[in-house]
């Protein structure tokens, strides 16, 4: 992939699809959405999934670019509330044009109001969280494994154990079962498995939100297998002539999304200077 950088340091993407998506929302910022996946993406990945916080530059590089295009849509697997804490995006000047679609756009948050607006939980979450530490126990896989309540979903981390790969592998089967049984499924994800209600992904809320505002152009940033929903959703918008930039955060951790975005830059770094090469461009 080409990171090579152009004026004012945006790299160019690799593809011709991309460069177009680039070109677009240069050419008409006002009708243009970014959207941006928050963990490995906005803030480095972490052992303790609590203590993720976005990178330092991410907020000020959002609040340059935000008013400059027509939407920010910060799209992520984890509570609203808990992406905005750990963003660190409440109450910043020039971030108006924000919204973060929690729990895979079940829940919504928009900086202009503060405010939450989110459906019922499904019921399957609960039996689930009742079941899953005996059931971890019963699997031996309770040293060493972090489960993360998530309010609409639950999520059992592995890269805490002795071996988080062999832990995940052995992990899978279990809890898809696990997850069926009461009407969920799994989203696996780097050393995490999610179990949470089927129906929304990532390319549900961000086509959603681009058909809501509009969306002349598309740049999409992620890292990990819950994104490729997101990618797809962007390949689908190009086709019925939308125009996009797919952006991978770099992780040898899921090559897939290398493989499939027309720029990849060095993890959440990387997106913090893209975004900032793309505000000052801009201006």
């Amino acid at each position: 992939m080409h990171t090579d950088h152009g004026d004012h340091g945006l790299p160019a993407p690799a593809t011709k699809a991309g460069q177009e998506g680039l070109d677009a929302l240069l050419t008409h910022p006002g009708k243009a959405l970014i959207g941006l996946d928050l963990d490995g993406t906005l803030a480095p990945i972490v052992a303790d999934p609590e203590k993720a916080r976005a990178h330092p530059e991410a907020v000020p590089a959002l609040a340059a670019l935000a008013p400059k295009v027509a939407a920010v849509a910060v799209i992520t697997g984890r509570p609203a509330e808990v992406a905005v804490r750990n963003g660190g995006f409440a109450d910043v000047p020039g971030l108006e044009h924000l919204v973060v679609l929690g729990h895979y756009g079940a829940e919504r948050w928009d900086a202009r109001t503060g405010e939450i607006t989110a459906p019922p939980p499904h019921p399957g979450v609960a039996g689930v969280r009742t079941e899953l530490p005996e059931l971890l126990e019963r699997l031996g896989a309770s040293q060493g494994t972090w489960i993360e309540e998530k309010g609409r979903a639950v999520a059992v981390h592995t890269r805490r154990a002795a071996d988080p790969q062999a832990t995940l592998d052995q992990l899978r089967e279990p809890l898809t079962g696990l997850a069926g049984r009461h009407g969920l499924i799994v989203e696996p994800g780097r050393m995490v498995l999610e179990l949470r209600p089927p129906g929304m992904d990532k390319g549900v809320a961000l086509t959603e939100f681009a058909q809501e505002i509009g969306a002349g152009s598309v740049l999409y940033g992620g890292d990990d297998l819950g994104d490729l929903p997101a990618f797809s959703a962007v390949d689908r918008l190009r086709t019925n002539g939308t125009p996009g930039l797919l952006v991978c955060s770099g992780s040898d951790e899921v090559t897939e999304l290398r493989e499939r975005a027309d720029l990849v830059v060095e993890g959440p770094e990387g997106v913090v200077r893209l975004l900032a090469a793309l505000a000052q461009r801009l201006d």
